[in-house]
This record gives structure tokens, C-alpha cells and sequence, in this order.
């Protein structure tokens, strides 16, 4: 078949080119497992399957991966598919494609690429949860006045927010796992969508290959995206959330915040004013989350309103987009996580800030409903007519505003003094008292990143296995095919 200028120069030579840097490690595999499984079912001769296993033997990935574009070859599958017949002659080579079909051998490879990413942005995520655990452990003491619709709202410690991020990310590693396991199915049997009336052994090629176990539906294995777009969306979620929390940093590392410094090697100096010290290696994390979002999103539409069957907008063009998007929700988690692997808090000027704005306030009115038995509402309110009556005239004390306002609301003044009323104001005794499961009591947190180490090494674990049995299924799959 001799194909258009135009459709090799926009689609074909692009897709080749794609399909060598990121599929023919894949296809490999398959090619070599499928060969043990017809052998092993006598499906083809055993002298047919050693030429072939020879073939196979022969090619050298490091070549393919070098060669140009041959416009004799649609694709990748039918370049390497010469190469075998180059080796062990076309009846040999032809005996390699019983029982399957490009439409499976795609899928498959698909989805052991894409397994591969989803274990590498755990990974990520869990390089930046172990840098945000030994933060937290650092400030579990550390006050700041933490806001709420970008005003000063009330005190908490730094490692009461970055727990925060923690459980975000722990829950990100729940998405992925899942995604993880709707993705590690094998569809190689599928052929074109109906299966095969060889005796196939469909379980015998996942297990070489690494998968947990076959795909279901033999329609549904050549359809359905849906497994590509679970590990999409959880890797769309981390990315949203690590973008909020990016912003935050680079508002921390202002002069006007002061409240995180970066380490040297993560800032960049100005080429005309000395004294800027500007923290860049945060504004390129956020913009390449935003960049793998936008992908995230990308390949959503590229998926919606096409046909349930075998399309190629699931295919060869869609692709790079899910390994662009993977390799730059990877780039930026790790770089945050080595961000704030070094990354200093100022300690002194956050805990000089932390009962700035009247932030304690709440306290305040929850000690009058506590101590007086008055309902929080009439507790909001005599604390609302001391900060206004301190606002009119920041002369006044605290006490004096305190009688005013009770007097005014209750008809008698509440007695506390001066001493009683700033314990009660102070951003420590704010933060001690809240010892609320998930608070930021130092005690509480002190339980929660104990919890969240543990969940960390769990989710190490996980990801240690994942590799494991990868590594274990090529070694057996290179063992049984060179009994071949």
C-alpha cells in the first residue's frame, strides 16, 4: 500500500516516531509472551516458535528505536513485524499472529505503559508526603495565623496546615492505587473485539506479562477507556490540589509574608536588580501542574462523543498526550517535594504574626459560653462590641471594652481581668485547647503524623510490590521463552 505525502508527513512518521520512544519495550514483551503461550497450548509448532524465538532474539531494541520512518511500514507493529520475517521468513513470522490482532496488541500495550506511569506519580506524591511529614515534625509547635478568604481567620501550626496537604496526598495514593488496579488487566486475547476459537490461554499470558489477570468482555477490551481515564482523573485531582497548595507557597515566599525561604539552588537572581531572590522553581511547578491539567483534560474530550468500539481517537494520537501528561504530573511533584525537602520556615516571623487581626476572637467568645453558660451567639456578640469598641479607640483596654460590651448586651459586665483576658487571647492557648481529632493541638498532631507515617510506609510497600512483580513476571517470561 503506498500511502499519501500529506498522511505520512501529519500522522503516520508523528506516530512512529511516538510509538519507538514509549511502546516498543511493550510490544516486545508481547510478541515474546504471546509465542510462549501458543507453544505452550499447541497451538503452533515448537520448531516454528524456536525461529521465532530467535527472531525475536535478534532484534535490537536500541536499533528500532534509531530507525527512521519507512513509508513500506504503517506503524510500528508492522516494522518490527518485517524485521522478524527478515529473520525467520514469512511463514515462520506469520505463525507469530495467530490468535490476536493489532486491536489487542494496542490496548495491551497501553495499558502496561500506563501502569508504569501511575506507579511513578505515586512515587512522586510520595516523595513530596515524606518531605511534608518531616516539615510538620519540625513545627508541630510553630503558630501562625492561618487564613480564611484571604483575611487572618485564626491560629493553627504549620504542622496542622501541612498535615492538611498530607491527608490530600494520601488520598490522591487511594485514586491511584485504584486507577492501578482497573488499569493492570490483560486484553491481549481479545483479538479484534470477539476473541478467538484457538484454545488461547489468556491467564498464562497476564501472568508473564505482569498483569493481575485478563480483562473481562472481549468487546469491552478493545472499546472501553474508561481505566484510562480513572488514572487521568486521579492524577487531575492531585494535580488541582497541588496547584492550590503551590500557590500558597509562592505567597509565603514574598517579602510581605516572609514565612517560607527556598534553599539557593531552587531561586533565581535577577540580570539588572541585586537584591531579588525570586523563588522559581515553585512558579515552574505550578505552570507544568497546569500544563499536565490541561492535558488531563485534553484527553477527556479526545475520548468524548467517539464511537464504543475500536477508534483510533483512543489510539495511536492519543497516546503521547497521556505520556506528557504522566511525565509532567511527575515532573512537578517531585519538584515541590524537593522544594520543600529543603525549604525553611520562618518560624519567628510567623509566630510574631499569629494573634495579629484579632484571630483569637473565637476563643474568646467560646470561654464566655464555657465558663458563663451565655449562648455563643450572645458570646459572639459581646466579643464582636469589644473589638469595635477597640477599633474606634485603640486606647481602650481589653477589660473596659469587655464591661462596655457585656454591660451593653447582658446588662451587667462580665468580670475578667487584664492577665485572664490576654491567656485568653494568646495564639498558644488557642491552639492547645484544640484538641478536636485533626486538630492542631500539638498532642493531636503528634497522632495524626504518626498515623501518616505509617500510611506512607504501607503505601511504599505497595508501590515496592507493584515493581516486584513486574520485575519477577519479565524474568519469567525471558526464562520460558528461551527454553523456546
Amino acid at each position: 500500500m503506498t500511502f499519501a505525502p500529506e498522511y505520512i508527513d501529519c500522522v503516520l512518521r508523528e506516530n512512529f516516531t511516538d510509538a519507538q520512544a514509549q511502546l516498543l519495550s511493550p510490544l516486545m514483551a508481547i510478541h515474546y509472551a504471546h509465542l510462549v503461550m501458543l507453544v505452550e497450548r499447541e497451538i503452533i509448532p515448537r520448531d516454528d516458535a524456536h525461529r521465532l524465538r530467535e527472531a525475536l532474539d535478534s532484534i535490537s531494541e536500541e536499533d528500532v528505536r534509531a530507525a527512521d520512518f519507512n513509508p513500506d511500514f504503517e506503524d510500528l507493529f508492522f516494522y518490527v513485524d518485517g524485521l522478524i520475517s527478515d529473520a525467520c521468513g514469512v511463514d515462520a513470522a506469520g505463525r507469530l499472529h495467530t490468535a490476536r490482532s493489532r486491536n489487542d496488541i494496542d490496548m495491551t500495550m497501553y495499558r502496561m505503559r500506563q501502569r508504569e506511569f501511575i506507579l511513578e506519580l505515586s512515587e512522586a506524591t510520595q516523595a513530596l508526603r515524606r518531605s511534608l511529614i518531616d516539615s510538620a515534625g519540625r513545627h508541630r509547635e510553630t503558630i501562625f495565623a492561618a487564613h480564611t478568604h484571604t483575611q487572618p481567620a485564626q491560629p493553627t501550626t504549620v504542622a496542622h496546615y501541612l498535615l492538611a496537604i498530607i491527608e490530600q496526598l494520601e488520598r490522591d495514593q487511594v485514586r491511584l492505587r485504584a486507577a492501578y488496579e482497573s488499569t493492570n488487566r490483560n486484553p491481549l486475547g481479545a483479538c479484534a473485539f470477539t476473541g478467538t476459537g484457538f484454545p488461547i490461554d489468556r491467564n498464562l499470558t497476564s501472568e508473564l506479562l505482569g498483569f493481575s489477570g485478563p480483562t473481562g468482555n472481549t468487546y469491552g477490551s478493545i472499546a472501553t477507556v474508561d481505566y484510562l481515564l480513572e488514572s487521568t482523573s486521579a492524577a487531575a485531582v492531585s494535580l488541582a490540589g497541588l496547584g492550590r497548595v503551590i500557590q500558597n507557597l509562592l505567597l509565603w515566599c514574598t517579602v510581605e509574608f516572609d514565612y517560607l525561604r527556598l534553599e539557593d539552588g531552587f531561586v533565581q537572581h535577577s540580570s539588572i536588580m541585586p537584591q531579588k531572590r525570586n523563588p522559581v522553581a515553585l512558579e515552574h511547578a505550578r505552570v507544568i501542574a497546569s500544563r499536565a491539567l490541561g492535558q488531563a483534560t485534553a484527553i477527556l474530550i479526545s475520548v468524548h462523543n467517539t464511537p464504543f468500539g475500536d477508534i483510533v481517537d483512543t489510539e495511536d494520537d492519543l497516546q503521547p498526550l497521556v505520556c506528557s501528561m504522566f511525565r509532567d504530573a511527575i515532573r512537578a511533584t517531585r519538584l515541590v517535594a524537593a522544594v520543600m525537602r529543603g525549604g525553611e520556615f520562618n518560624t519567628a516571623r510567623l509566630q510574631a504574626r499569629a494573634g495579629d487581626g484579632w484571630v483569637t476572637a473565637t476563643e474568646l467568645a467560646d470561654t464566655f459560653t464555657r465558663e458563663r453558660g451565655l449562648p455563643f451567639g450572645t458570646s459572639h456578640a459581646i466579643t464582636r462590641g469589644i473589638i469595635a469598641a477597640r477599633e474606634r479607640d485603640p486606647g481602650v483596654s481589653i477589660p473596659e471594652a469587655l464591661a462596655a460590651a457585656s454591660a451593653e448586651v447582658l446588662g451587667a459586665p462580665l468580670p475578667y481581668g487584664e492577665k485572664e483576658l490576654e491567656q485568653v487571647l494568646s495564639p498558644r492557648h488557642f491552639v492547645e485547647v484544640r484538641r478536636t481529632h485533626g486538630g492542631p493541638a500539638p498532642s493531636e498532631t503528634a497522632r495524626a503524623l504518626a498515623e501518616s507515617h505509617e500510611t506512607l510506609a504501607e503505601d511504599g510497600r505497595w508501590v515496592s510490590e507493584a515493581h516486584e512483580t513486574l520485575a519477577a513476571a519479565t524474568e519469567r517470561l525471558r526464562e520460558r521463552a528461551a527454553r523456546l
